[in-house]
C-alpha cells in the first residue's frame, strides 16, 4: 500500500525512468540518425532531467519545510548543487569545452543572482511593495561570493600553466575552508543572520501551508527519493552530453550554450520556490536560495572539479573572460548596494533582471 503510493506520487520519476532505460536502449540509433535527431533527445532528456529534479526539490523541501531555516534552505541549495555537479563531472568525462565548468559557474551566478533573485524582487515588489528580509544574510553572501569567485575564477588568469596544479591544491583547501567556516557560522551562533521574524499572522499563515504541501511526506520517504533523483538525473545527463554534443557539432552555436543549460536545470526548482516565497511576502527565503545557491555552485563545484583535474591531470580553463569578469563584478556591486538595507523593492529587482538580459544577449553573441 504504501509503495503504491510511493509510486503514484512519484510518476515523474517513473517517467524518467523508463525515459532513461530508452536512451540505453537507442542511443546509438539515435546518434546515427545525425544532428536533428539527436538535438530532439537531447531536448526531450533535458525536459526529464528538470521533471526528476522538480521532485528532488520538492522533498528537499519537504525537509526544509521539517527543520526550519537556515538548514532548510542549506538542504536546498546542497541538493541543486549535487544535480549541477554530477552533471558536469559526466559532461567533463566527455568531448566537451574546457571552459564549460568557469562557464557553468557564471552562468549559475547570473541565473541565482541576476535571474531568480531579480525576477522574485520585480514580481514580489509589485505585489507587496518593499520586502523586508535580514540584511546580515545579504552582507555575508555576498562578501563570501566575491571571495570565492576571486580566488577560483579571476586570479588564476594570472597562473602560469606549469604552476596550474599547486594552485588548484590550494583552491580546494581555500574553498573547503571558507565552507567549514560558513557552515559553522549558518548552523551556530551566527544562525540568526539567515533568518527573519515574520509577524505571527504570516508564520501561521506560512505553517499552514507548509503542512498543507508536506504533510504527507515522511524524512525517511523524502531522503531515499532523493537518492534515486540524483541516481537517475546522473544517468539522464550522461545520455543527454552524448546527444548534445552530437547535435551541437559543427552548428556555430556558443560554447556556453551546454553551460547555460546545466545551470538552468539544476536552477529549475529554485526559481519555482524563490518566486512562491517573494509572492507570499518571505523574502528572506529568496535571498537565501538565490544568494546560498550562488555561493554553494561556486564553492562546492570549484573544489571537486578542481579534484577531478588533479586526479586525471586535465586541467580545464577557470579564468573568467574579461567579459564575464565584468558582468560578475557589476553585478556583485549593484547586489550590495541594493541589498543593503534589509528591504526589496521592485526598481531593485529590475535592475537585476536586466543585468539577466544582458547576461543572456551577451551569450548569444558569443561573448
Amino acid at each position: 500500500m504504501i509503495l503504491a503510493k510511493w509510486f503514484k506520487q512519484e510518476r515523474n520519476l517513473l517517467v524518467a525512468l523508463i525515459i532513461a532505460v530508452g536512451a540505453y536502449v537507442g542511443e546509438h540509433s539515435i546518434l546515427e540518425m545525425g544532428q536533428g535527431a539527436s538535438m530532439i533527445a537531447a531536448a526531450a532528456l533535458i525536459a526529464t532531467i528538470v521533471l526528476a529534479s522538480m521532485r528532488v526539490a520538492h522533498h528537499a523541501e519537504t525537509l526544509a519545510v521539517k527543520v526550519g531555516d537556515p538548514y532548510g534552505t542549506m538542504i536546498l541549495t546542497l541538493s541543486a548543487v549535487a544535480v549541477e555537479v554530477i552533471i558536469l563531472a559526466i559532461m567533463m568525462s566527455g568531448e566537451s569545452s574546457p571552459t564549460l565548468v568557469r562557464d557553468t559557474i557564471y552562468a549559475a551566478v547570473m541565473l541565482d543572482i541576476n535571474g531568480i533573485l531579480g525576477l522574485a524582487a520585480l514580481l514580489g515588489g509589485l505585489k507587496h511593495g518593499e520586502q523586508p528580509y535580514n540584511d546580515d544574510s545579504s552582507r555575508t553572501y555576498g562578501v563570501m561570493i566575491l571571495t570565492a569567485m576571486g580566488i577560483s575564477m579571476i586570479v588564476p588568469e594570472f597562473i602560469p600553466d606549469a604552476k596550474w596544479h599547486y594552485y588548484s591544491a590550494f583552491t580546494i583547501v581555500a574553498m573547503i575552508a571558507l565552507y567549514a567556516l560558513f557552515l559553522r557560522m549558518q548552523v551556530g551562533k551566527h544562525s540568526y543572520f539567515f533568518s527573519y521574524s515574520y509577524p505571527r499572522t504570516e508564520k501561521k499563515i506560512a505553517a499552514t501551508e507548509a503542512e498543507e504541501h508536506h504533510e504527507e511526506d515522511s524524512t525517511a520517504t523524502s531522503i531515499v527519493t532523493i537518492l534515486i533523483g540524483v541516481v537517475l538525473i546522473g544517468t539522464l545527463a550522461e545520455f543527454m552530453s552524448a546527444f548534445m554534443n552530437t547535435g551541437l557539432n559543427g552548428t556555430g552555436a556558443p560554447p556556453a550554450i551546454a553551460a547555460i543549460v546545466v545551470a538552468a536545470i539544476s536552477a529549475a526548482p529554485e526559481i519555482l520556490t524563490a518566486l512562491r516565497a517573494a509572492l507570499r511576502n518571505r523574502m528572506q527565503a529568496t535571498v537565501n536560495i538565490a544568494l546560498g545557491a550562488s555561493l554553494s555552485t561556486v564553492i562546492l563545484t570549484v573544489p571537486v572539479m578542481e579534484a577531478i583535474a588533479l586526479y586525471t591531470g586535465q586541467p580545464f580553463i577557470m579564468a573568467m573572460s574579461p567579459v564575464q569578469t565584468v558582468m560578475v563584478m557589476i553585478t556583485l556591486i549593484v547586489a550590495a548596494i541594493n541589498l543593503n538595507d534589509g528591504e526589496t523593492n521592485a526598481i531593485e529587482g529590475m535592475t537585476h533582471f536586466i543585468l539577466f538580459a544582458t547576461f543572456i544577449m551577451l551569450t548569444a553573441l558569443g561573448l
